[in-house]
């Protein structure tokens, strides 16, 4: 063989180890993001798995004892389409929606650590973590977002205060 040749073959090696390392690293870090309803639904195959779930968080749900940093609260569902959101009259108003309608689909959610302050009522909880096979979805991590604090930067979404 051609010094040539040996050189194409080793640069052709190395670019299919390359992208067969990107390819395993990118499968074993990937992440589902889905609605309560969504993974609900497919509940079965997804106990166990690393998913990131959105939903509303139900204020009256949440427990914290702060002796264990143990935090539990129920979502509920709410749409991930944001055309959807927008026609529904905005974030805030979907949030409320979500939390008021008893025939929503909930979510309990325990998660350990220190408690957010942002965690109330109506707020968007966006939670990595996986399902349990006892149906309870089990955080890693937990972000949330209040939507009157983004009220002001859309004023069409604020309903008339007397």
């Amino acid at each position: 063989m051609s010094g040539r040749t040996r050189f194409l073959i080793g640069g052709a090696l190395i670019v299919v180890a390359v992208v067969y390392l990107i390819f395993s690293a990118t499968q074993s870090n990937a992440q589902y993001f889905l609605t309560v309803d969504e993974l609900l639904a497919r509940q079965n195959e997804l106990v166990g798995k690393n998913v990131r779930i959105s939903g509303a968080v139900l204020g009256n749900s949440i427990h914290y004892d702060p002796q264990k940093l143990d935090l539990r609260f129920t979502i509920a569902h709410v749409p991930s389409d944001n055309k959807l959101i927008e026609a529904q009259g905005g974030l805030a108003k979907v949030l409320h929606e979500a939390v008021i309608d008893p025939q929503r689909a909930h979510l309990d959610v325990v998660y350990h650590g220190p408690r957010p302050d942002m965690l109330k009522n109506e707020a968007q909880a966006i939670i990595t973590g996986h399902l349990g096979q006892d149906g309870v979805f089990y955080a890693d991590e937990l972000l949330l977002k209040c939507p009157s604090h983004y009220e002001d930067a859309v004023p069409d979404q604020v309903e008339d205060k007397p």
